[in-house]
């Protein structure tokens, strides 16, 4: 579940049998939303289907089931959602941060089965990243680990220089247009580029300087445009005071296609 995008599938295993993605009505109500969430849902949903597992943009009590402050979803301020999806299809539900939802994809079915210690972080809408420790992951005690996009930077915090906020800020149009522009060659697009580079490798440093990780591994929207800002964030990165830890940092995009998926699925094999 993101600010944008709604997506839901159907997981047997390693296999997606059946998926589909709708706009989320962010401005609208909570009931609005939800009633969303609930029509995606019932669209993949077979009777076969044994336990469901959600990614959601917040931080919550997962025990109860309760999502809190959803990014990018201002009506989402209290939902109960455990309760909810539960009393709707009559299965067991699961909850966990979207990041971690990536994270966990990454750990058990892309390029973080390689790391004992990395982070999944999503660039898109609003920037999330998902910790893991010694393969496992990071919650903190209140599931609030991973909450890097709200540390200040500069006028504001990470998340509105290293997502989509970036791209609207400054030219008024998305990443995907800017990304465009910039591979027919415009100057300016570039430019723009360049310097998201520069933002996310202050970000990384920021990583670096508190977890130490083996990894960073990128995925959402933006990180198909890894090409575009690789260059200055790596520049950015060789500024880092202990020069050994960059020299052995990996940092690239997931080729793992839906991740977040895969990880929200596996929320169920533990209940």
């Amino acid at each position: 579940m993101g600010g944008t995008n709604m997506r839901a599938a159907l997981i047997d295993g390693d296999r997606i049998l059946c998926k589909k993605t709708v706009s989320c009505p962010s401005a609208g109500s909570q009931q609005e939303v939800l009633d969303v969430l609930v029509q995606l849902v019932r669209g993949v949903k077979t009777p076969e289907v044994t336990a469901i597992g959600a990614g959601i943009p917040s931080v919550m009590d997962r025990k109860e089931g309760i999502v809190y402050n959803v990014a990018n979803i201002p009506s989402w301020k209290e939902v109960p959602l455990k309760a909810c999806l539960e009393d709707v299809f009559h299965v067991p539900v699961s909850l966990d941060n979207d990041s971690n939802c990536f994270a966990l994809g990454l750990a058990h079915f892309g390029e973080g089965r390689n790391y004992n210690n990395f982070l999944g972080v999503t660039l898109g809408t609003g920037l999330g990243a998902g910790v893991v420790i010694d393969k496992q992951l990071y919650r903190g005690c209140n599931d609030g680990a991973g909450e890097l996009g709200s540390l200040s930077y500069k006028d504001s915090d990470i998340e509105h220089y290293c997502s989509s906020h970036y791209f609207l800020n400054k030219c008024e149009c998305t990443a995907r247009d800017v990304g465009r522009a910039a591979r027919q060659g415009d100057k300016m697009a570039k430019e723009v580029w360049n310097e998201f580079g520069i933002h996310i490798g202050r970000f990384i440093k920021t990583v670096m300087f508190t977890y130490d990780t083996e990894a960073v591994i990128f995925g959402g929207g933006i990180a198909s445009g890894f090409d575009l800002f690789e260059k200055f964030m790596w520049k950015e990165i060789a500024s880092f005071p202990y020069a050994k830890l960059a020299e052995r940092l990996k940092v690239f995009p997931t080729g793992l296609n839906d991740a977040a998926l895969f990880g929200a699925a596996s929320l169920c094999e533990s209940m």
